[in-house]
C-alpha cells in the first residue's frame, strides 16, 4: 500500500534522510514508529516496515552523490526529487 497521508510522509522523508546517513548509502527499506505525539515519532517497539521505491536510477544516483555532504544537502535533494521517491508499506 503506497502510502499517500501528508503528515505521514513528511515524517518519512525525514526518517529516509536520517536512514541514509548513518548507512551512507541509499536505503530502500526503513522502519517507522507507529505511535505520533504532536506529530513527533514516539520510541515504540511497534513499528511499521515500508520499501523505499525511487523510479529513476539517476535521482537514486545524485541522492547518493548527497550524502557525504551531510543533512542539509541530503535533505534538499530528497525535496527536489519528491516526486519520484514514494513508500509502499509491507503487510
Amino acid at each position: 500500500m503506497k502510502e499517500t497521508d501528508a503528515e505521514k510522509l513528511a515524517l518519512l522523508y525525514e526518517r529516509f534522510r536520517d536512514v541514509c546517513l548513518v548507512e551512507k548509502e541509499v536505503w530502500t527499506e526503513i522502519y517507522m514508529p507507529r505511535t505520533f505525539k504532536d506529530g513527533t515519532a514516539v520510541r515504540t517497539n511497534i513499528q511499521d516496515r515500508y520499501d523505499v521505491v525511487i523510479n529513476e536510477q539517476a535521482v537514486e544516483d545524485a541522492l547518493e552523490a548527497n550524502i557525504p555532504l551531510g543533512q542539509a544537502a541530503l535533505g534538499a535533494a530528497i525535496q527536489e526529487y519528491r516526486a519520484h521517491i514514494s513508500f509502499v508499506k509491507k503487510a
